[in-house]
């Protein structure tokens, strides 16, 4: 029963100081040390002085031991000044770290820190910040407080010196609230994508509203996911304020389930956007008809595995992972590899179809996605191996500490940024614009540069024209001369009188005359046709002149009545 008693008053505590930055220390490997981030006042600013405070539960043993637990506080880059070599010692395994009688015999401690670590001879002159060095007495133990006077990484490590089992807690406590420093920088950086995500929806409704009688159903589901993306950066930036403000109390573990939910959610709803978009839905199809269905139910699989996903991660300690933790991971796997398939040959088979169509408009948007997210794929690797490369340099060991302040943007707010910028294009590229469903629902015109459409055509006609003229002139030469002087002298000026330049048409046609001409005004007769080179596919013929297969019959009238015959 009594050794219940030290657990029970540790969870009392923790209830006590459930507001702050806190976190347990005890006598094994993996609790012993406790590191965390702390910026000074100065940095950040706030209301207190930051410090770190230790306070270790009391022994209730009822015997006449002294238990004595080793304590140290200290700057990660003052750590290599804790322990010293004792003489013959050749690696560090032989570095003696904690005052025993041995060590005082050897000369590396005194006897009055017996119990507490062994310090280099100058450390107090060559540390960067000062360091606490306590040997603590767990019958009576007194609390430590460390004020903390520069930004820097700081560790708090025990030791059981007397082999006796102890617990403890230490509150990390910066001046600007409950927020560990490490993640202090979400705060701000989840308030300007809440903004960000409130400009591009402001803009995005701006060209609705101005377009809203020509919407596709695509840009609808866009419209969500804009609303969608404001509401989830707005509780995740709200469940990051709250903490600073009141802490990690019971409150805050039920605001962050809500946005571990919302991330799913956003998951799920991006993943179903991207595919239907890929599929050319609104743009090339107007419908996906029973696949709409599929994509639906898979939407709302990975959303299923995502919240379980997202609770488990919360629920279990990494060293109570068993394998029972496949079946949680391997859904969620199984349900992205098939969209990241199916997105990426549903885009290859959209661009084909475009393409063997000739509808380069359309094929040119989706080469665009594609290359969004060909650039975000390249992106990634990029950022993964260039964090690889950095934390082999730096060793694993000293990765944490030197980059403490930085590591939020590594695990979280470069892929933030990445998908920022994927749903923006995409809203840039299906934005909406006039004539919306008209562009969607029409194939763009097929136009083959072969080079032979048009010159063919001219060439036609002007063959045409020429078998005409000389058809004319066969028929002039056949008029008896008996047609009297008015026809004589009308011939004669048709003959000689110069053509003037008419527009070029298709094929050639007269000018038809209801009424005989007085023989004093000469007529122009029908000239053979301009070449067509250089017109456009468009112009192959003249406004109210229609196509005749019987003119060079009446052609031939309206010669006789031009002659008199």
């Amino acid at each position: 029963m009594r050794r219940w008693v030290p657990s029970l008053g540790l969870l009392a505590y923790l209830a006590a100081l459930v507001a702050g930055n806190e976190v347990q220390i005890k006598q094994d490997d993996e609790h012993r040390q406790r590191c965390s981030g702390m910026y000074s006042r100065k940095s950040w600013g706030g209301s207190i002085d930051p410090f770190i405070l230790v306070k270790f539960l009391p022994d209730h043993t009822e015997d006449d031991s002294d238990p004595i637990a080793s304590l140290i506080i200290f700057e990660w880059q003052d750590e290599p000044l804790i322990g010293r070599m004792p003489p013959g010692g050749e690696s560090y395994r032989d570095l003696e770290t904690i005052c025993t009688t041995d060590t005082v015999a050897q000369g590396l401690c005194e006897e009055k820190d017996i119990g507490a670590f062994i310090l280099a001879p100058n450390a107090t002159e060559a540390s960067r910040n000062p360091i606490s060095n306590e040997a603590i007495h767990l019958k009576d133990p007194k609390a430590i407080n460390y004020p903390i006077r520069r930004t820097g990484y700081y560790c708090v490590s025990t030791y059981a010196f007397s082999d006796h089992e102890y617990n403890g807690v230490v509150e990390f406590r910066n001046a600007y609230g409950e927020l560990p420093a490490a993640q202090i920088a979400k705060l701000p950086f989840y308030g300007g994508l809440t903004i960000v995500y409130a400009v591009l929806g402001i803009f995005w409704a701006f060209l609705y509203f101005q377009n809203r009688s020509d919407i596709l159903p695509v840009q609808n589901y866009i419209t969500a996911i804009i609303i969608f993306l404001i509401v989830e950066q707005l509780m995740t930036w709200g469940f990051y304020d709250y903490q600073n403000r009141h802490g990690n109390n019971a409150l805050n573990k039920i605001f962050m389930i809500i946005v571990s939910i919302l991330n799913a959610g956003r998951n799920s709803f991006s993943f179903f956007l991207l595919l239907i978009v890929c599929m050319g839905y609104g743009v090339v199809k107007p419908s996906l008809g029973r696949t709409m269905i599929y994509v639906r139910i898979l939407a709302a699989a990975h959303f299923v595995f995502g919240v379980i996903y997202a609770i488990a991660s919360m629920a279990v300690t990494p060293e109570s992972v068993g394998p029972l933790i496949l079946f949680v991971i391997l859904p969620l796997a199984g349900t992205m590899t098939a969209f990241y398939v199916w997105t990426l040959s549903s885009l290859n088979v959209t661009i084909k179809d475009l393409i063997d169509r000739k509808q380069k408009t359309k094929a040119m948007m989706y080469k665009k996605l594609s290359w969004c997210i060909l650039g975000s794929v390249l992106v990634i690797f990029a950022f993964f191996f260039i964090n690889s490369f950095a934390i082999a340099g730096s060793g694993s060991a000293n990765f944490v500490p030197e980059h403490w302040q930085t590591r939020w943007f590594v695990l979280d707010g470069w892929l933030n940024i990445v998908y920022l910028f994927n749903i923006a294009f995409i809203a840039y590229l299906w934005r909406p614009t006039a004539n919306n469903r008209r562009f969607a629902m029409s194939d763009e015109l097929a136009q083959d540069d072969d080079g032979f459409e048009i010159r063919s055509i001219a060439d036609s006609i002007e063959d045409d024209d020429e078998e005409a003229a000389n058809a004319r002139k066969d028929q002039e030469r056949a008029v008896p001369p008996s047609g009297g002087g008015a026809a004589s002298s009308l011939t004669d000026a048709i003959a000689h009188e110069p053509s003037p330049a008419r527009r070029p048409s298709p094929a050639p046609a007269l000018q038809n005359s209801t009424q005989a001409a007085p023989p004093s005004k000469p007529l122009n007769p029908p000239q053979p046709r301009m070449s067509l080179d250089g017109e456009t596919i468009f112009a192959v013929g003249d406004e109210g002149i229609e196509w005749s297969d019987g003119e060079d019959e009446d052609s031939g009238d309206e010669r006789k009545k031009l002659t008199g015959k």
